[in-house]
């Protein structure tokens, strides 16, 4: 069976409740921040100055990609056929060739773990690496969830250049009255959420209007609004008070500095790029979207985050094979290999964390749609670069690709990989928005990705 997740926050003792209280009175308030050391091995080396989170949304299917069975009965095993990688005695999917000759670059845990089978639960757990707070089954976004990853850099480490610290793209995870939580700063509030782009890369018409003028303004005209702006705010000072009115004045101030930002701006002007290097990526949304991602954190983003398509653009409970096979792995073999060839060319791979997985796996068996079902118990993740050893394969699940049989890892443990990548220690101390103090993550960091140490 899986190993139990690790609960969204601990119990604090009195000690540390009263060292919380007497920084706040201190004056330090939100800023501050509290180290807890964690228990388990050491902290991993902090190499990473980028993270790129590549999000299959929806869920991709391990048993057709990184952990097939192929000794496996078919309603089992599937009809994918397995091929040899760069790497002795790991095999692929036969759909992932380029991945296959590449598998030196990263390596693949084969025992994420966790408790839930709903996609909006899960993906708050996956993209902020803790349990949705008062999670029920399809809970929308609100302020009470926890922050995605950027959000917690951005708050732990705030930066003052103009730039977001993180920017989530090409698709914003919503369907009808359902927005998906995760994807901003929760209970941190909108002062540190990411910058949502909505547009395919892909499309010759590609734009940022957030980063356009608008026709017939200038920069000046626009620095005269900026004065005017600021005046009309002067008036609302009593309202200053309130958390939300703050980051809202951040939040001009931001908008502002992007307006004027000539190298963001140029980040997203793709036909800055050769035809050569834009046909090596894929002439698609996934290829074009990961290029972005490197282009973006070239300038200086440090936490990019790809949406594999729309929100369940993964959810196969039919036509499994089929839509894997035509949609939706070539494009996925062709955009990663480009784009872990490039980190390791321009010397950012050693810099940049590179992490891919869905909110969950699915099932072992194929129902009576040619499809796969919702399953948490055990899925993959795939990780590269940033000191990460490549190559090896972590942990075992069953015969059936059912559940670990070696160390099951939680998203929780996901979050402290990659919060511990950046310099952060995952176990710092923030407040919620009842002031109640909690531990940013309560996972351990995956260590044998960057030890290569058998589990």
């Amino acid at each position: 069976m899986a190993a139990q997740p690790c609960e969204y926050h601990r119990q604090f003792s009195r000690r540390e409740i009263l060292q919380v209280g007497s920084s706040s009175a201190l004056g330090l308030g939100m800023a501050s921040v509290l180290s807890h050391q964690a228990e388990a091995a050491a902290p991993i080396p902090a190499k990473a100055k980028s993270v790129i989170i590549i999000h299959q949304t929806g869920a991709c299917s391990h048993h057709d990609t990184f952990d097939m069975k192929l000794d496996a009965p078919k309603e089992i095993r599937g009809e994918f056929a397995p091929i040899d990688t760069a790497t002795p005695g790991f095999q692929i999917c036969e759909h992932l060739p380029n991945l296959a000759k590449r598998s030196d670059k990263y390596a693949v845990v084969r025992t994420l773990s966790h408790k839930d089978n709903n996609h909006l639960m899960s993906t708050h757990h996956i993209l902020t690496g803790t349990r949705q707070p008062g999670g029920f089954f399809d809970k929308i976004a609100s302020r009470d969830d926890w922050p995605a990853y950027s959000a917690g850099l951005a708050f732990l480490k705030p930066r003052h250049d103009g730039l977001p610290t993180g920017v989530n793209l090409p698709t914003y995870l919503m369907q009808g009255p359902l927005l998906w939580p995760g994807q901003h700063a929760g209970f941190l509030g909108p002062k540190y959420d990411p910058w949502q782009i909505k547009g395919d890369p892909n499309n010759e018409d590609f734009r940022v209007d957030s980063l356009s003028l608008s026709e017939g303004i200038s920069v000046n005209r626009l620095q005269n609004r900026k004065s005017l702006l600021g005046e009309l705010n002067k008036q609302r000072a009593a309202l200053n008070t309130l958390a939300e009115t703050r980051g809202l004045a951040k939040d001009q101030e931001l908008a502002f500095s992007l307006l004027t930002s000539s190298k963001l701006a140029a980040s997203f002007e793709m036909h800055r790029e050769t035809d050569e290097v834009r046909d090596r990526y894929g002439r698609h949304m996934t290829g074009q979207s990961l290029l972005l991602a490197k282009r973006l954190i070239k300038t200086g983003i440090p936490v990019v985050q790809v949406n594999v398509g729309g929100a369940q653009n993964w959810d196969n409970h039919g036509n499994i094979f089929k839509t894997l096979k035509d949609r939706l792995l070539p494009p996925l073999d062709q955009g990663l290999s480009a784009l872990l060839d490039d980190l390791e060319q321009e010397g950012l791979l050693d810099e940049t964390l590179v992490y891919m997985s869905g909110e969950f796996g699915r099932t072992p068996k194929i129902n009576g749609k040619a499809g796969r079902d919702h399953w948490g118990p055990c899925f993959f993740g795939l990780f590269a670069g940033a000191g990460v050893q490549g190559g090896q394969v972590i942990g075992t699940s069953d015969s059936e690709g059912a559940y670990p049989i070696t160390k099951a890892f939680a998203p929780d443990d996901v979050g402290a990989t990659i919060y511990e990548s950046l310099g952060i220690d995952p176990h710092s101390v923030v407040r919620d928005r009842l002031n109640r103090p909690v531990h940013l993550n309560a996972g351990n960091a995956i260590t044998p990705l960057f030890t290569g140490e058998s589990v």
